[in-house]
């Protein structure tokens, strides 16, 4: 198998080209140039099912590109590409707009109008240049789009239809034309003349087939005012009415970003899941979607069971060293795969470290909030193969603790944890830790499953599998606590390597520690002074990767720079264990961080220190929006005000602490179980109400450490 069949590392090297706009619903999405243009040459075109079915799609007025003048994106699907003919001598106000409304979904519609402004008649000829490679999303992504299978192009009355065949599976895209045109293949010419003040308008559909099956287009109307049916961001996301305007544009942002991620599984389409971010990662993802899950289950819990559902028909059920699959592990991605058998179909790759176990946290997290008992019951047997995993296949070398290498039959993942660059895993004099890896993050990840199923079990009435499980996670916490945390430094190893020696980067994976409970009360202090301090805090959030490394790069991918979804456990993991300073100073941070960013704060960002520049440094091929970044904002509101319901115990843990610009916040609709609360910040007093029936709210859960400075 290709290892362009795996996703993982850093994103395209240089991003999208400057000025490029993506159009995205599920599956489906479309990069071009601001004027609408598609070009071949750069990462650009209409991709469907991971393959780029539309790769050039160029408009020419009059022999010449136009001049862009605007986009304006009305929903995540649609924009309306606004330009003009390039004024000349021959003609310096050219008098003429054009307009190309565009829609993707299952496929993609544009409707091109001509505006003739001017008080004389015009001719003008438009030309558009097409073609379609059906390049595997990879290939573009990597630059590596070379040709493979037949290829052919006819055009017939007003259709224009390519195909593609490899390997017995076939690809076509069938263009729908007005019925005026002059086309040959790869071109489609047009004479349009307009009466001064007239408006021309003619429409283009691309519809897409796979193997055989047509794709009906998911959207095809142009009507004023016509949007796609109500979802979850109109009905279900709490509305939220605050004076702070960097957290009301960051949260309504986060609102938007997480329903245009949102994918559907055809056989399943009453599960909604999450995908990890646009435009290269529109997939269902294990650690991605787990994560985003945990960090909206106040907000939209329905996302957090339809991820578990579609995780549990996937678990593996048989060792596969080309897809790393074993039983009981959790995917990492599923895909649309490019050669070798099975070729276009989609099917899951494996190499995940840290997956499984958070499948299992998730679960009892989402108990905890409300999620109906049978499906609860249901997923448990899932959660045990999980946790079987970890035994069987995790911990390779039965040391207690679960480590990662990649099998030698493979070209995978090299990382196999959160940060899966190639070099993401380093000592503190910059040399790469060498396989197996155990990651200390990992361990607090079984650490958060063991105590999860313990608590499962106690909910199920089982006391003796409770007691087990316990003891599980206490004999972890204390074999963690003693082999990874570095005296002598005041913080824990990033990980053991293939030698069991700790890894002594200083990195930001410490703070998944606090947020998984694994730390000891001891050594919590030293870990969060570490967190705060001037080589890892850049001023708007955490570094992955402090200053004093030898491999520290604040444009790096993991070795410098700032991830908000990073920074939101981080913060959670501080709440925790009672640092409530250092929480808000992360929160306010990536708040005024996001303003930079008009609201929607990016996978990543650089890690210049704050006193550097005046906003924070974007980092060039980052996804926005990526789903995990998204959720950070949502988050940290619920860090912040401490809220961690028990629905099946009958208590709500509300301690809030809440920032001061956040006065007079008002939340509608906070989803507990099937209840919609609602929070209220009032003269330094918080109130919720409209909790579910028996429900008791109590106050911290752990007493509050001092001012941190």
């Amino acid at each position: 198998m290709s290892d362009s069949w795996v996703v993982g590392g850093e994103p395209p090297t240089g991003g999208d080209a400057p000025g490029t706009t993506t159009l995205i619903d599920g599956t489906t999405f479309c990069i071009s140039s601001i004027t609408g243009d598609i070009d071949p040459a750069l990462t650009e075109g209409l991709f469907v099912r991971d393959t780029r079915f539309l790769s050039r799609w160029r408009m020419l007025v009059d022999g010449s590109p136009t001049q862009p003048v605007s986009v304006v994106t009305e929903e995540p699907f649609r924009a309306a590409f606004v330009s003009r003919p390039r004024p000349s001598v021959r003609r310096p106000d050219p008098g003429l707009l054009v307009a190309r409304r565009r829609i993707v979904g299952d496929g993609m519609t544009e409707e091109l109008e001509l505006r003739n402004l001017s008080a004389e008649a015009l001719t003008v000829e438009v030309t558009f240049e097409v073609d379609a490679d059906f390049a595997h999303l990879f290939e573009v992504k990597a630059d590596q789009v070379r040709p493979r299978g037949f290829h052919s192009v006819e055009v017939a009355k007003n259709e224009m239809l390519y195909a593609f065949r490899e390997d017995g599976r076939s690809r076509r895209l069938r263009l729908s034309m007005p019925p005026e045109v002059d086309a040959g293949p790869g071109e489609i010419r047009l004479t349009v003349v307009l009466a001064p003040r007239e408006r021309w308008q003619r429409r283009f559909e691309f519809r897409v087939e796979v193997d055989g099956r047509m794709v009906a287009l998911a959207h095809g109307e142009f009507a004023a005012g016509e949007r796609r049916p109500a979802g979850w961001r109109r009905l279900e996301v709490p509305l939220l009415y605050v004076a702070d305007e960097r957290l009301a544009g960051a949260w309504n942002a986060a609102a938007d970003d997480l329903a245009a991620l949102r994918i559907y599984d055809p056989d399943h389409p009453e599960e909604v899941v999450v995908a990890a971010g646009a435009p290269w990662f529109m997939a269902l993802f294990g650690r991605d979607s787990l994560l985003t899950s945990w960090m909206i289950l106040h907000v939209e819990p329905a996302v957090a069971t339809g991820t578990l559902q579609a995780l549990a028909r996937r678990q593996g059920s048989r060792v596969d060293t080309s897809s790393e699959e074993q039983p009981g592990r959790i995917l990492h991605e599923v895909r649309f795969r490019l050669e070798g058998p099975g070729a276009g179909v989609a099917s899951a790759y494996y190499g995940s470290i840290d997956s499984t176990p958070l499948f299992v946290v998730l679960l009892d997290e989402a108990r905890r909030f409300g999620a109906p008992p049978e499906l609860v019951a249901a997923l448990l047997p899932n959660a045990d193969r999980a946790l079987a995993w970890v035994d069987e296949f995790g911990d390779r070398d039965g040391d207690g603790f679960v480590e990662y290498a990649r099998p030698f039959t493979h070209r995978g993942l090299v990382n196999q944890g959160w940060k899966d660059s190639p070099d993401s895993v380093s000592f503190a004099d910059g040399r790469i830790a060498e396989a197996p890896v155990a990651l200390c993050e990992v361990q607090g990840y079984v650490y958060a499953a063991f105590t999860a199923r313990a608590r499962l079990a106690a909910a199920a009435g089982d006391d003796a599998l409770a007691k087990h499980w316990e003891g599980r996670a206490e004999a972890l916490k204390a074999q963690f606590n003693e082999a990874f945390f570095l005296a002598d430094r005041g913080y824990f190893a990033l990980a053991l390597d293939g030698h069991k020696r700790p890894v002594d980067g200083l990195a930001s994976n410490m703070g998944h520690l606090l947020w998984s409970g694994i730390v000891t009360d001891a050594a919590a202090p030293a870990v969060a002074e570490h967190l705060r301090s001037a080589e890892l805090f850049s001023g708007w959030g955490v570094r992955t990767l402090a200053t004093s490394m030898r491999r520290y790069h604040p444009m790096s991918y993991h070795n410098g720079s700032v991830w908000p979804h990073d920074n939101a456990l981080i913060a959670a993991g501080l709440m925790r264990y009672g640092f409530t300073d250092d929480a808000r100073r992360i929160a306010a941070g990536l708040f005024e961080a996001s303003e930079a960013f008009g609201g929607h704060l990016p996978e990543l960002f650089c890690g210049f220190d704050r006193a550097d520049f005046a906003a924070p440094i974007a980092y060039p091929a980052a996804c926005t929006p990526q789903a995990w970044a998204s959720a950070t904002a949502l988050s940290l509101l619920r860090t912040l005000l401490d809220l961690e319901p028990d629905l099946p115990a009958g208590r709500v843990a509300f301690a809030p602490a809440p920032l001061d610009s956040w006065a007079g916040l008002r939340l509608e609709g906070l989803a507990l179980g099937d209840a919609r609360a609602r929070l209220e910040l009032l003269n330094g007093e918080a109130v919720l109400s409209g909790l579910p029936e028996g429900l008791s709210l109590t106050g911290a859960r752990r007493a509050s450490h001092p001012s941190q400075g």
